[in-house]
């Protein structure tokens, strides 16, 4: 039984080693359509999008934020804005619903959330000024496991100090708020138990959202119970200039095998050849928070994490412009899968390993075993941090 466990993975660390050469570039993706893979992949996919408009739009003038729904056409070869909606500042993190529409939520220091259908069109608007106390969004919402309710990371105007706002789903109103026990507090997933779990950035801001006071930072991933928002633990790196911004959970070959939680790192250093060389990712097993074994040349800034294949991690290095995939299998080495102009919001995508990726002059498909391909965007665009694939 060891034997043949031990040749099945070394079967799949072979598999995703050759898969992982797959590098694509704008120039590559141009001449590999998608429809040249033996097993096609779907021939569209519809994702939640945020993104400013450059130049004048029809809908909201100048320079224009939005929310809406993208659809990317593999056949046609292009991608179409099904539905848009202007927005009062960046809109970031996004959460997609159980009938196929989404929520979306601004970033820091965000005052507004709102519900869109399948198709784009709003549903329900709820702007927080008008709750009190009043505390400002971090940029994103998840709901509870039983659906019930959403999950809100908040930062009081006041004194800095972070929150768990906890939402009624329907009305987006708030009923319940936790501390997270630091500062800055910005994305958040459940674990396998039900337990909340929060990335504290440990940035001091001022009430316009910009860093502040960076000697103060003191980021950490806390663990929250969601009965009684008790905090069941808490841990943090050794270097407290490495703010911790945005997580994934790996997907394992293996059903017995636990998953890892991924979390993308941005540094805050002083001085130019720390910000080069400092470390994009920190791995958390359930006990230990710690940083993968090697880091790639990344300037320091992981702008979005996917789960990548075989229980790997897909980093976007938008400052380096890369895709950069790191592999349990392999821990000593990244891959670049991707090469384009500011690359950040990731979306999984058709199934396990599969990515794509918002760069600033269109949208990149990577797959292991499919061919790379590249579609531009519509409009001039600029994508946000984050995207969701929708049902």
């Amino acid at each position: 039984m060891n034997s043949l466990l031990n040749r099945r993975a070394l079967l799949q660390h072979t598999a995703w080693l050759a898969a992982s050469t797959a590098l694509w570039t704008p120039a590559h993706a141009a001449s590999t359509p998608a429809d040249t893979a033996d097993t096609p992949l779907p021939a569209r996919a519809r994702l939640a999008a945020a993104w400013r408009s450059h130049g004048d739009t029809p809908a909201c003038g100048k320079d224009c934020d939005q929310v809406g729904v993208l659809e990317l056409d593999w056949q046609a070869r292009e991608v179409r804005i099904v539905a848009s909606l202007p927005v009062a500042g960046r809109a970031h993190g996004l959460m997609t619903e159980p009938d196929g529409g989404f929520v979306a939520v601004a970033t820091r220091p965000g005052l507004w959330l709102l519900r869109c259908d399948a198709q784009g069109q709003l549903q329900a608007r709820h702007n927080l000024a008008d709750e009190t106390p009043l505390r400002t969004l971090g940029g994103h919402v998840i709901a509870s496991a039983d659906g019930q309710w959403l999950y809100t990371t908040e930062t009081d105007r006041q004194d800095g100090s972070g929150w768990i706002g906890v939402r009624d789903r329907r009305t987006f109103q708030r009923v319940a708020a936790w501390p997270t026990h630091g500062l800055d507090p910005h994305q958040l997933t459940l674990d396998a138990s039900g337990a909340l779990l929060v990335l504290n950035g440990g940035l001091p801001r001022s009430a316009d959202g910009r860093a502040i006071r960076l000697e103060a930072m003191d980021p950490s991933l806390v663990r929250l119970d969601t009965r009684t928002g008790e905090r069941l633990g808490q841990w943090r790196l050794d270097d407290p200039r490495l703010s911790l911004r945005h997580l994934a959970w790996s997907l394992p070959p293996e059903p017995a095998q636990a998953p890892l939680l991924g979390i993308a790192l941005q540094t805050q250093h002083e001085y130019p050849t720390e910000r080069r060389d400092a470390p994009v990712l920190a791995l958390w097993d359930g006990e230990r928070l710690r940083l993968a074994n090697r880091q790639p040349a990344a300037a320091g800034y992981g702008g979005d994490i996917a789960p990548g294949p075989g229980g790997g991690f897909i980093v976007s290095g938008q400052r380096v412009g890369e895709g950069l995939l790191w592999h349990p299998d392999a821990p000593d080495r990244w891959t670049p899968i991707a090469r384009l102009t500011e690359p950040c919001a990731l979306a999984s995508w058709p199934d396990r390993g599969g990515v794509l990726l918002a760069g600033q002059r269109g949208v990149g498909l990577w797959h292991p075993v499919h061919p790379p391909a590249m579609l531009p965007w519509p409009v001039s665009m600029l994508p946000d941090n984050h995207w969701v694939a929708l049902a």
